[in-house]
């Protein structure tokens, strides 16, 4: 998801000029089917090549697509990706209407400290530098090395983590939020591969998302050179899970009834954040978890408490 705000006035325009064109809305429409290169886009909309290219060169800018050059019959083809599955756009300035007394703690984990886990083939993890563990062999996944893990990978199953509560004791937690660059598991990749991730909250069902693929079309912006050269996933979604006094949401959108209330927030020390799929999952497609080496998202997985 894009977020945008009226703190960035000037991405927002950049965005708003993208988006103004009914030629380059015609673009993105095209490229939620499958990607295309600048000739198949001329071609859809009955334009000009020149025309498109011009058309593209401004979406590129605004980062609602992503282009990479590519061998063709005659020299080089540019090929258009959609960068994004949602715009957010915060029209009020949020620190303007926020309480004076609200306050905030964040934490990242990286991704290879869980406390708990459950795997199957394909299962595995590497870092910067190369495999961390054996592939497909789930007893090695308690190996103290699993602390430089910048991508995880399981075709069932879930991991756990606790994250230290560190707000005064007589705070109000306003919201919970966890935020992480997540896909399905797919041998290799496979873009049409859905897999129903279901996240828990102090053993609490939040809800489930149903991730559409394991995306593998391109490079990972933060990928190291030697995963870059395989077959293997490149990059995932970042994804936000926000818990209120009124439900819980999926980057914005509502997810479930499940309310701060229902977390049993007074009596514990930490938060436990648990990602898998369920055995009972429709979609049983696995999923990859990214850290902040590796993917498009410079993060593991971050919690954001807001209280007052």
């Amino acid at each position: 998801m894009l977020e945008l705000s009226m703190e960035d006035p000037k991405s927002l325009q950049i965005i708003a000029h993208a988006l103004s064109s009914e030629v380059r809305l015609q673009i993105m429409n095209l490229l939620n089917i499958e990607n295309m290169n600048v000739n198949q886009l001329a071609e859809s909309l009955d334009i000009p090549v020149s025309t498109t290219a011009a058309h593209v060169k401004i979406l590129e800018k605004a980062e609602l697509i992503t282009t990479e050059l590519r061998p063709a019959s005659r020299g080089a083809m540019k090929v258009c990706k959609r960068n994004f599955d949602d715009v957010h756009i915060q029209l009020n300035n949020v620190k303007n209407f926020m309480k004076r007394d609200q306050k905030t703690f964040e934490l990242e984990m990286p991704i290879g400290q869980y406390i708990d886990y459950e795997v199957a083939p394909t299962c595995g993890m590497a870092d910067h530098n190369g495999m961390i563990i054996p592939e497909d062999d789930p007893v090695h996944f308690y190996s103290p090395e699993r602390s430089k893990a910048q991508i995880i990978w399981t075709r069932k199953g879930y991991f756990e983590y606790r994250f230290p509560l560190v707000i005064p004791k007589e705070a109000t937690i306003n919201t919970i939020q966890f935020s992480l660059e997540l896909c399905s598991e797919a041998p290799n990749h496979d873009h049409n591969w859905p897999s129903d991730i279901t996240v828990w909250i102090n053993e609490v069902e939040i809800g489930t998302w149903t991730s559409p693929g394991d995306f593998g079309d391109r490079h990972g912006k933060l990928n190291p050179k030697y995963w870059n050269e395989t077959t293997n996933t490149q990059y995932g979604s970042l994804k936000t899970w926000k818990i209120t006094k009124e439900n819980s949401t999926i980057d914005e959108f509502t997810l479930s009834n499940v309310t701060l209330n229902d977390l049993d927030l007074l009596d514990r020390k930490y938060l436990s954040f648990k990602i898998g799929v369920k055995d009972d999952a429709v979609h049983k497609g696995g999923f990859n978890l990214f850290g902040h080496q590796f993917g498009d998202h410079p993060q593991d997985i971050r919690l954001l408490i807001e209280y007052s």
